[in-house]
């Protein structure tokens, strides 16, 4: 018994040695050997990661008017588990029930969703805790926001309650304040995060920043350790990118060709508007487009094509400025010889080309033949005088067949493939029909160099592009490409294309004709091929010219793609545009015209468009002397410094005598408010928001009729409500949202009577 017993004791005592010799090589193991393994491992438990988002970089117009820029948004969730508890806490007030029937109303989700979102569960089968709403409550506005949470509201007054399982989600979005304004420049960025079209993808990479990330660690209840390991990489903001739009010029132009749209219903519209001596774009647009805010509602996908840049037509009689400017250089342009007009044959073997009345009219001088748009006296001009060679040499001279390099993506170079083998191929390309297409940027481009003095330019839209962080400012010049024409030659063939619109009689261009204004110009009407055939009743329409021909300011393309009206020409229906887009142009850039004095006194009672003059620089002045420089403009104040720190508009920037310019006095985020902007045109609102460098969003039309202010992280994000004038709200008591500081045919077959 006694042996048994001392076995049994040496076998015990064996296995116990053996457990902790085990146990000492695991703690060895463990705390030694792997330590630096475990660790890591261990720290992942107690250490938390969030990601630190940056600010995707501003785009504005050169003055610094915002035309896009980050806004904050929310997303909609709900809270199965919750709102699950709450039905069985209060059985009788169906509260599933409500909750999907307002969704639904507010959002527009189908009532079977919503359920389904309310119904959604883990992978072990128990209820979520949160559920967001998407695709229709993802990145809402503050209005959306808002409206739900008033229902939200009313629920926890029911349940007496604080969670009634409704949930938002703060996040920011791609906004743009102008809506559809520019749309096709811009592009937009989607909720995803992803640029599309325009600049927005062009730019992405300089746009976009990079996020940063904070890592630290934490408690069991998420409570940072006091001593715990800190790391954190701050995000990088994107860029900021001025543009050489003016937002007053996009705006004339969207606006004159939105009621030419409404007025013919054609296929597209499209205008562009450049300074010719630096091919800086003021203005360009084009018809269908869309709101960038709500890309999604758009169903027509020609509303995403931007016709500037990504159609490519037959110009017509807008080509002949081309074939004039070679002839003048090559010294072939005699305006006071004679020609017959009429019709032509270049060979035996093809049909005559005629003039667009068929009969021409007799012998007339080659200026008179400019003046009619005769395509007759172009192709003597072009394919007997200049020839072939030398035609086709300033075609290309001139930068068509290739891509311009405006900084917009998608651009097309347009073809020219005139046989030269064929005569009558040459002969119609003289006077932009044929073998001859275009984009309208190259006609702009090709017409700018008419004006400026013969030289080519590189169209370009960015002005300049500014870290924020540094305040380094890469600034964009102008882009000589090569001289096409001499300075001689250019000053000629402008002052022959102003008789095309100052002969009140014979000119095709006299609608465009604005008095005091000394303007240069070419209608064109060109037919287009159908199913490979020209068709009889269908035209493209255009008018392209430059102003002032003394001095020229701006060069100006309208093209009408199919206007749905009989009989429509470049000089009916596209002159009238250019004209009223031209002459609130000139006068945004304070061009007056030139008039005799009792023709001035006149036009000073009738013209539609205000005085407008030059704005001084006030910044660093005292308020006193500031409204002294000022006095002939209206002046607002904003904040309570002694000293203007910034001002709007910039100075020497022109504007009518009657607009206002604001006075930035206190920064914004340093102790400075937001000022009452009710009663303001949107315009201004948006504006004002600029000097303060406050993200603005917009509901409604019409004037400011509420504002809602609150600041975050040193920014501004301020909302505006708008109301159409008679209809504003009533007043709201006053809150911290105010003042506070802390919250022509031109076919063989003849062509159109305007060319």
């Amino acid at each position: 018994m006694t042996k048994r017993i001392k076995l049994r004791t040496l076998l015990m005592g064996g296995v116990l040695a053996l457990f902790f010799l085990g146990l000492i090589f695991r703690l060895y193991w463990v705390q030694v050997a792997t330590a630096s393994e475990w660790a890591a491992q261990a720290r992942k438990t107690w250490m938390t990661h969030k990601t630190l988002t940056q600010d995707r970089g501003q785009i504005t117009d050169r003055n610094g008017k915002v035309l896009a820029s980050d806004a904050i948004a929310y997303t909609v969730a709900v809270g199965p588990q919750r709102i699950h508890d709450l039905e069985e806490k209060f059985p009788g007030f169906q509260i599933t029930d409500q909750i999907v029937a307002e969704l639904h109303t507010v959002l527009g989700t189908s009532e079977a969703e919503l359920r389904k979102r309310i119904a959604a569960t883990k992978e072990d089968g128990s209820l979520r805790d949160q559920s967001e709403i998407r695709p229709a409550g993802w990145k809402v506005d503050k209005a959306v926001r808002d409206r739900i949470d008033e229902f939200a509201v009313k629920l926890r007054e029911k349940t007496k309650t604080k969670d009634v399982g409704i949930y938002f989600i703060e996040e920011s979005k791609r906004y743009y304040p102008n809506g559809a304004l520019a749309s096709h420049i811009l592009g937009y960025e989607n909720k995803e995060g992803k640029a599309i079209l325009g600049l927005e993808s062009k730019l992405d990479n300089l746009l976009k920043g990079t996020a940063g990330f904070i890592q630290y660690e934490k408690d069991r209840s998420g409570t940072p350790l006091p001593n715990g390991e800190v790391e954190v990489e701050q995000p990088v903001n994107g860029k900021d990118v001025a543009l050489t739009l003016d937002r007053d010029i996009q705006f004339y132009i969207e606006e004159a060709l939105r009621e030419a749209y409404a007025k013919y219903n054609p296929v597209s519209i499209t205008a562009i508007a450049a300074d010719p001596k630096t091919m800086e774009i003021l203005g360009m647009a084009s018809l269908p487009d869309f709101n960038p805010n709500s890309y999604g509602s758009t169903k027509n996908q020609a509303a995403f094509k931007d016709n500037g840049i990504q159609s490519v037509y037959e110009p017509g009689s807008t080509f002949k400025i081309v074939t004039l400017a070679a002839a003048v250089q090559e010294g072939l342009f005699d305006p006071e010889a004679s020609y017959k007009s009429g019709t032509i044959r270049v060979d035996k073997k093809s049909r005559p080309i005629k003039d667009y009345n068929g009969y021409g009219w007799g012998d007339i001088t080659y200026l008179d033949g400019l003046k009619h748009s005769s395509n007759v006296a172009f192709v003597k001009l072009g394919y007997e005088k200049l020839g072939t060679d030398k035609f086709i040499g300033y075609i290309n001279s001139f930068g068509f067949g290739t891509k311009t390099g405006i900084e917009l993506p998608g651009e097309l170079g347009g073809s020219i493939n005139i046989d030269k083998s064929i005569p009558r191929d040459v002969a119609t390309a003289t006077f932009g029909q044929g073998s001859v297409l275009v984009t309208p940027i190259q006609q702009v481009a090709a017409v700018a160099a008419v004006a400026n003095g013969g030289n080519l330019l590189k169209p370009h839209i960015i002005k300049s592009i500014t870290d924020p962080t540094s305040g380094e400012k890469q600034v964009f010049e102008p882009e000589k490409i090569r001289q096409v024409i001499s300075a001689e030659t250019s000053k000629k063939v402008a002052g022959y294309l102003e008789t095309v619109v100052s002969d009140q009689k014979i000119g095709t261009g006299k609608n465009a004709y604005i008095p005091g204004y000394r303007i240069a110009g070419k209608t064109g009407t060109a037919q287009k091929v159908i199913n490979g055939k020209y068709a009889e009743d269908k035209y493209v329409v255009s008018f392209i010219g430059f102003a002032p021909v003394e001095d020229p300011q701006i060069v100006l393309l309208v093209i009408v793609d199919q206007p749905d009206i009989p009989a429509a020409g470049g000089g009916s229906v596209a002159a009238p545009i250019f004209k009223q887009i031209m002459g609130q142009s000139l006068h945004r850039l304070g061009i007056s015209p030139q008039l005799p004095k009792a023709d001035a006194a006149k036009e000073a009672k009738t013209a539609s468009g205000p005085v407008t003059v030059a704005v001084p620089d006030v910044q660093g002045m005292t308020v006193a002397q500031a409204k002294a420089s000022l006095k002939r403009f209206g002046v607002q104040v904003v904040g309570k410094g002694a000293k203007v720190l910034r001002q709007l508009p910039e100075p020497e920037v022109v504007l009518p005598e009657s607009q206002p310019v604001y006075l930035l006095t206190t920064e914004s985020g340093a102790g400075g408010a937001i000022p009452d902007l009710k009663g303001l045109p949107l315009r201004d609102a948006l504006d004002l928001c600029s000097l303060l460098g406050a993200a603005c969003t917009v509901q409604g039309e019409g004037y400011v009729a509420q504002q809602k202010a609150e600041q975050a992280n040193g920014k501004w994000k301020v909302e505006l409500t708008l109301a159409p004038p008679g209809e504003q709200p009533a007043e709201e008591p006053e809150d911290d949202t105010k003042d506070s500081g802390d919250g022509g045919k031109t076919d063989s077959k003849g062509a159109k009577p305007d060319g």
